[in-house]
């Protein structure tokens, strides 16, 4: 198989997480002001309803898959093998998906009215599961993916402004949002027969399968419910406005994790093969690459969003959401470690198969998380749950560095690990002032927030080629040969 480029992976990778995070940011302002209320609240209930089957049907398959598969993906007998006997499994798992989420529909009367809309929802059940992503992220196909995603995003906004232009055409916005995330997906089945041969199997190997599946099941169960927990609690403890605050700058900081955190998913399956073939040189080499490449994108991803908070917030959701600037401030400061903790979980502890202790440090953050909520709630409202998520990364990554310290203390000890944290620290600096004499000399928020931007990468940039840091130094490299072809 032809090798392809992390580099190039992660840029593509990184642009599809946003474009997933973005499209609701392009549609929300329009089905808001022609759907009606209620017709939004059928909509988000249903939404909301139908993902815990979503996470049901997945069962965890998914990184599974990547895990396992990646050590057979040069052998298209043993692919095909491997991948009928997971998309069967999969297959089942959403029957049972199926099963549940039609017979809470007859068991629950007061979830009549949302009837058509959780259906129209619910299949996503089906098209996430022949869509068979995983296979493509073993193969390491973003390109595909990301071409893919683009093409249905585009119908989606088209189909969005033809056909929803009443208050109760929330069942055409319903179908729009399955059509945008999962639509793609039949194409996906029938292009992954140029990879291996998918069918159907009736020996599934359960007895080898189930058991990781589970664990990587409980711990995605575990990572969802203490992630919907900070919402949950604040509306419990104080009201819908303190959510809603709260929830603009989630989806702020939602937007900015996106972005780097599609560098490190494309590593996954890369790391995933090279440490089930023993590889271990190759593999250390490619972990050290990655934490050295977050160590220079989070920090300065996370001092640029506080220095630029108001002015994000202006721009996003208006001068009415001003309230959560500090909310920002503090819960920007998750990034840095939750990045880590990415890397540590899903680059380390799933590829080696720790998955057990994954799920052990997830299920004790989650507590401590549900906790500090309901110490810091009443104290300082939506910016005391933004102090409870910090925490609650900051805990999840040292528990997980733990777990990993065989494979990660070396690399974090290392010389060019400290040189690249070193090296963003002073490029921060330099971030902070261009900011700070922007805030001073420009008036215009659009003019200001743009070259801010601009500029703070320029300097940055700058900074790190003059410290001669090595990704920089590699990255001005490719660029120059770029320029001379």
């Amino acid at each position: 198989m032809r090798k392809k480029s992390l580099g190039v992976n992660a840029l593509l990778n990184g642009f599809r997480s946003a474009l997933n995070l973005i499209f609701p940011l392009i549609t929300f302002p329009y089905v808001s002001r022609v759907l009606s209320v209620d017709g939004m609240g059928i909509y988000n209930f249903s939404n909301t309803y139908v993902n815990y089957f979503v996470l049901i049907a997945g069962l965890g398959v998914a990184t599974y898959a990547v895990r396992e598969g990646a050590k057979y993906r040069d052998n298209k007998e043993l692919i095909s093998k491997f991948a009928s006997q997971i998309f069967t499994i999969n297959i089942i798992s959403t029957l049972v998906a199926y099963f549940l989420l039609i017979g809470s529909l007859l068991i629950f009367s007061n979830l009549q009215n949302y009837v058509t809309c959780i259906l129209v929802f619910g299949l996503q059940l089906f098209f996430t599961t022949i869509g068979t992503e995983w296979l493509y992220t073993i193969y390491e196909e973003y390109k595909y993916i990301t071409v893919r995603s683009i093409i249905f995003k585009i119908i989606s906004i088209i189909l969005l402004f033809i056909l929803v232009h009443s208050p109760n055409d929330y069942l055409w916005y319903a179908a729009i949002t399955v059509f945008a995330s999962v639509g793609s997906n039949i194409l996906n089945y029938i292009h992954a027969k140029s990879f291996c041969h998918i069918k159907l199997v009736r020996d599934t190997n359960w007895r080898y399968h189930l058991k990781p599946i589970l664990i990587i099941f409980a711990s995605s169960v575990a990572i969802t419910l203490y992630v919907s927990s900070d919402t949950t609690i604040l509306g419990l403890l104080k009201n819908d406005y303190a959510v809603g605050i709260y929830g603009v700058a989630v989806k702020i900081y939602t937007i900015v994790s996106g972005l780097i955190s599609g560098l490190l998913v494309v590593t996954i399956p890369r790391l995933a093969m090279l440490i089930g073939k023993r590889r271990v040189r190759e593999y250390n080499h490619v972990l050290q690459e990655v934490i050295n490449s977050v160590s220079i994108l989070g920090l300065p991803a996370a001092v640029g969003v506080v220095m630029l908070s108001r002015e994000i917030i202006l721009i996003i959701a208006g001068e009415k959401y001003l309230n959560g600037t500090l909310s920002l401030q503090i819960i920007t400061w998750a990034l840095v470690f939750s990045n880590y903790s990415t890397i540590f979980n899903q680059c380390v502890l799933i590829p080696v198969k720790r998955e057990t202790k994954a799920l052990r440090n997830t299920v004790i953050t989650g507590l401590v998380n549900i906790g500090l909520n309901f110490i810091f709630i009443p104290l300082w409202s939506y910016d005391g749950t933004a102090l409870s998520t910090v925490i609650a990364e900051f805990m999840v990554m040292f528990l997980n560095g733990v777990s990993a310290r065989d494979y990660v203390g070396p690399i974090l000890k290392s010389k060019k690990t400290i040189k690249s944290i070193f090296d963003s620290v002073i490029g921060c600096l330099g971030i902070a002032i261009v900011c700070t004499l922007l805030k001073i000399g420009i008036s215009s928020l659009i003019l200001r927030t743009v070259l801010s931007v601009v500029l703070s990468i320029c300097m940055y940039g700058a900074i790190l080629v003059f410290l001669k840091n090595q990704i920089a130094m590699e990255y001005l490299g490719k660029i120059i040969d770029r320029i001379n072809r």
